[in-house]
């Protein structure tokens, strides 16, 4: 790693009152600006990360698109992603520059590779696509970003710390919050890419048959993982958007 990437023993804490307005990044899987998924993801949750454009939710005959717009509140203000290392401040030992150049360079030095099945899947109450099944590179992959970017990240606050329920949280969970800053990573990693909130059990059927439908053409085929993203939320609560998309080593075009 880059010379200017000091060990997280030098950074120092940011207070917890500025933290709560800092720019975050994330370390997000999305696919290419253009590429048909992002398209219909984006009309979907009604928003593009890439390009700020906002669309009216789609009004279906068993879904009015009032409904529907208030269902995908929550993505919607994350745009469509994977999560690989979670939303995080950056340490004082470190500016946007070192990062982009370490997010370039590991880019440069991880080879693309696909996930043999992209399926539409539900977890708890929400809906998401997820791999068909648990896929080793995948998995992989997730836990080199979080280790390698681990030196970027500025410590939680107590408050980032409490949002997160760690008295909810399984024992492995909560060691991944305080050692990685995130409680679902490594062992506990779980790829989704989410569509909706929190769906009312009633309305669950209604959703799935809809999602099934809009997202056909990209489920139950392989998914590229071609790139890496870096998203910013340039103030706490704020939209996130896409700062960069940096392309794996070998990724088709």
């Amino acid at each position: 790693m880059r010379q200017a990437v000091k060990s997280l023993k030098t950074a120092i804490r940011i207070p917890n009152d500025f933290q709560d307005i800092a720019l975050r990044y994330a370390l997000y899987f999305t696919p290419p600006k253009d590429d048909p998924l992002n398209g219909t993801a984006a009309l979907w949750l009604g928003r593009d990360a890439f390009t700020g454009e906002t669309y009216p939710a789609p009004d279906h005959r068993e879904l009015p698109a009032a409904e529907q717009f208030e269902l995908t509140a929550d993505p919607r203000r994350y745009a469509f992603h994977a999560t690989i290392k979670a939303p995080f401040a950056l340490a004082a030992s470190v500016t946007e520059k070192d990062l982009l150049n370490v997010v370039e360079d590991f880019a440069a030095r991880t080879a693309a590779f696909e996930i043999p099945e992209l399926v539409l899947g539900q977890l708890g109450r929400f809906f998401a696509l997820v791999p068909g099944s648990l896929h080793p590179p995948l998995q992989d992959f997730a836990a080199k970003v979080v280790k390698s970017f681990e030196p970027f990240r500025a410590a939680l606050s107590d408050a980032d710390i409490a949002r997160r329920k760690p008295e909810k949280l399984s024992g492995s969970q909560r060691a991944n919050l305080l050692r990685w800053g995130y409680p679902y990573v490594m062992d506990d990693f779980g790829f989704h890419m989410t569509l909706t909130g929190q769906v009312p059990e009633e309305r669950a059927g209604v959703m799935k048959t809809i999602l099934a439908e809009r997202f056909s053409a990209f489920t139950n085929r392989p998914l590229s993982i071609s790139g890496l993203a870096v998203f910013v939320e340039e103030v706490r609560g704020a939209p996130f958007k896409v700062h960069s998309w940096w392309p794996l080593a070998d990724a088709k075009r």
